[in-house]
């Protein structure tokens, strides 16, 4: 299938990639009963679970190896299958390296229209998945799939990690700089090429390049709380660490970097109802003295975003810092 004739993925989806996660405060409110509840007897110990809405789950096992589990699927976020795919893989790994561990296995996880489009597009998909998967290092065995009205993709990925040395959204302490692995901008930039057919290569660059390198580093600097900045955008996933780890979480927003483009497509309207979501939901928690359109691109929803490290992280930039509790209980300053 040529690209003139291949049809274009992105009008199959009401949503794209993580700007189609349920709310933040509504998926908080569904999962309320699940928190907290009595423990299984099981071969491990749970370390990390639904309490502080982390990027994975772990278990501690008795031959001191931690297992790290995950799953992240979503609608189309671009056109070309391949690329899908691809973007779809890294975003799922992305949550294993968050918690500061190496993913071992995953399986697809694949729902596709089979009577409104070609399942030789659904093989590029996979193909997709299956590239960045061996980049990784990581297993691709089998998965699941099931016939559904809109193409969704992603994985449910295991992985490894030393209990000793995890990076927890819960760890933040103040006095701690914050370190951003990737520039924003993929929410706005990916609106616009869902609405004009518009492709943005480096986009593209930026969702399928892994987060493995900055997961490494972030450990040799001794970082132990960390999240990655996807669906709930920056400010999103700030407030959640800030609030699980008891501090506040302060913002810089003149050294938060853009991918080229985000601004003007800002500018010219190409805003997510999940990004205008993910600002409702932060604003009760925000001390902001920035425009209303720098706190969009601040809660612009990433797909396959970078990690948001508690600590100095080499090679990367500082966008901010973790403050002691504010007295009002906000969790989040952002400054110009």
């Amino acid at each position: 299938m040529t690209a003139v004739d291949a049809p274009r993925l992105t009008q199959y989806a009401h949503g794209g990639g993580c700007a189609c996660k349920i709310p933040p405060g509504e998926l908080e409110a569904v999962v309320a009963g699940l928190v907290g509840t009595g423990l299984p007897k099981g071969p491990g110990e749970l370390l990390v679970g639904l309490d502080d809405g982390d990027d994975a789950a772990v278990v501690s096992l008795a031959n001191g190896t931690a297992v790290v589990a995950t799953a992240d699927f979503f609608t189309p976020v671009v056109d070309d299958a391949y690329d899908w795919g691809r973007i779809a893989a890294a975003n799922a790994l992305s949550d294993v390296y968050a918690m500061g561990g190496t993913p071992v296995v995953a399986v697809n996880l694949l729902a596709w229209p089979r009577d409104l489009l070609p399942m030789e597009l659904a093989a590029e998909v996979l193909a997709g998945g299956l590239a960045v998967a061996r980049d990784a290092g990581c297993h691709l065995a089998g998965g699941h799939s099931v016939d559904d009205p809109e193409p969704k993709y992603g994985m449910a990925v295991t992985g490894i990690a030393d209990p000793h040395r995890l990076m927890r959204n819960d760890a933040g302490v103040a006095g701690v700089p914050l370190t951003l692995t990737k520039p924003l901008g993929v929410g706005v930039l990916n609106s616009r090429h869902k609405a004009t057919g518009e492709v943005f290569a480096h986009a593209v660059n930026a969702m399928t390049t892994l987060n493995r390198a900055a997961s490494v580093e972030a450990l040799k600097a001794g970082a132990v709380c960390a999240t990655d900045v996807t669906g709930f955008g920056l400010l999103g996933h700030l407030h959640k660490l800030a609030r699980a780890s008891g501090v506040t979480a302060r913002v810089d927003a003149r050294a938060v970097p853009y991918l080229e483009g985000a601004r003007a497509a800002l500018r010219d309207g190409y805003v997510s109802g999940g990004t205008r979501r993910n600002l409702d939901w932060v604003r009760p928690h925000l001390d902001g003295s920035v425009s209303e359109d720098e706190l969009l691109l601040l809660a612009d929803a990433q797909t396959s975003g970078g990690l948001l490290v508690a600590g100095e992280v080499p090679g990367f930039p500082i966008v901010g810092e973790l403050l002691p509790a504010r007295a009002d209980g906000r969790t989040l300053e952002v400054r110009a």
